[in-house]
């Protein structure tokens, strides 16, 4: 009987190496969760960032801006970067519209079109980059 009391110790330090071994091992593993959620929460910022941006400046530049646009033009608005593009970038700028069809019998009106596209930065360092673009069509009359 002497003999089997420090075998009892011996199981019981077994079981608890065991055991820290497995703590040890859901601590690494919420960890890497934690980290792999914050990274998608600042690509869901970005992307908010981004189309705020963009949101900004198509209202910045409504109406007169968008068709007298002649060259590419650089914003920055919510800490984003913005870039204007008219489209076609060389020759003639005034194309058919794609959405209305009126007064097009007589060629009145025509219309120019910008590439807008918004860009953020995210993650450590900003190594992370998120760009969202869209496209603006904006109504003139024909030869202005």
């Amino acid at each position: 009987m002497k003999k089997q009391r420090g075998i009892v110790l011996f199981l019981s330090l077994v079981v608890l190496v065991i055991m820290t071994i497995i703590g040890i091992a859901l601590a690494v593993n919420s960890t890497q969760s934690l980290r792999m959620s914050g990274a998608g929460a600042e690509r869901i910022e970005a992307m908010s960032i981004a189309n705020g941006g963009l949101e900004q400046v198509i209202a910045n530049n409504s109406g007169a801006s968008f068709s007298n646009l002649l060259a590419v033009k650089t914003e920055s608005a919510f800490n984003s970067t913005q870039v204007i593009t008219p489209l076609p970038e060389t020759g003639v700028r005034d194309v058919g519209c794609q959405r209305t069809s009126n007064a097009m019998g007589v060629d009145l009106v025509s219309c120019r079109r910008s590439q807008i596209t918004s860009t953020a930065q995210f993650g450590r360092d900003n190594l992370g980059s998120l760009t969202v673009a869209a496209g603006v069509e904006q109504q003139v009359i024909a030869g202005n």
